[in-house]
């Protein structure tokens, strides 16, 4: 639920701002671009180092986060990276067809993974150690609360997002800064994310750090699976521009985040070392939005 959530706030925010002021085509690729580097880095490097240093050790369902990393660069490499490289249309955008075809696939494979995260191979994403625990949490929970305060938070998160973010980039426009749909991209995702990354956290310094990871991977997943697609389908009914493909320096950067978590993951065990890995090329990216 928190996963969709999000994802719903992300869109609301990035589609509002696509139709604020000027054509901005490349604010989504950088939503995006940056919802996965802070997931795959900062949140995900905070998690196992956090979680290593107080645990020493941490166990982690290897067919689960396999799943994640195996979606994760499909997804990415389909809509973040091959549309530089295609030919009918200028570097970095596709064509009508070319952004339908890859919406369309890129829902089919999200709903595919969460059928087989929440249905067919449900343990392959669940700690055993973790199940009976998290089964009586959620048997305690009050869900017509829960959900009355998700929808209020929603609607609070939207209108201050929208606002601070429409606000902050206006100022950086007039101070011709010229990095500003990658720090308003960057705002957009920090803020949008700050819930999930807590919760991710607070599960890893519990010792549940495959809930943790379920919970970061599973935003980064559904950003691009959902979000591409919805941003699609706005600019073809606005006729606004849509950029998505990615600068080179951040192509080597997001390549760099997808590798390390495949080694990170390839094990089952990770500890704070692990983390610290992530941590590095987090603030790596941080530098480099302020300092290209």
């Amino acid at each position: 639920v928190l996963t969709f959530a999000v994802t719903a706030i992300e869109v609301s925010i990035i589609v509002s701002m696509m139709l604020h002021g000027e054509n901005n085509p490349t604010l989504a690729r950088e939503s995006v671009f940056s919802t996965v580097m802070i997931i795959s880095t900062g949140v995900v490097g905070t998690c196992l180092t956090l979680g290593g240093w107080r645990h020493r050790k941490q166990a982690i369902v290897r067919q689960g986060t396999s799943a994640y990393l195996a979606v994760l660069i499909a997804l990415t490499v389909m809509t973040l990276v091959l549309p530089t490289y295609t030919q009918t249309t200028d570097p970095g955008t596709f064509s009508a067809g070319q952004l339908g075809f890859v919406s369309v696939l890129s829902v089919l494979l999200y709903a595919s993974f969460v059928f087989a995260q929440t249905v067919r191979h449900r343990d392959d994403f669940v700690q055993e150690q973790a199940h009976d625990v998290s089964m009586r949490t959620a048997l305690h929970e009050s869900l017509s609360v829960g959900v009355l305060l998700l929808v209020s938070g929603l609607i609070g998160i939207v209108m201050l997002a929208e606002q601070v973010a429409a606000g902050v980039e206006d100022t950086l426009v007039a101070y011709q800064v010229t990095q500003a749909d990658s720090i308003v991209g960057a705002m957009i995702a920090g803020l949008v994310l700050m819930p999930e990354a807590i919760s991710a956290v607070r599960a890893s310094l519990n010792n549940e750090l495959q809930r943790g990871l379920n919970v970061a991977m599973g935003s980064a997943c559904a950003t691009i699976g959902l979000t591409i697609p919805a941003v699609a389908a706005a600019s073809l009914l606005t006729g606004r521009g849509l950029t998505l493909g990615l600068p080179a320096a951040d192509a080597v950067l997001l390549a760099l985040a997808l590798f390390i978590c495949s080694v990170s993951f390839s094990t089952e065990r990770t500890t704070f070392l692990t983390g610290m890995v992530h941590i590095v090329v987090f603030f790596t990216y941080v530098f480099l939005i302020f300092v290209p």
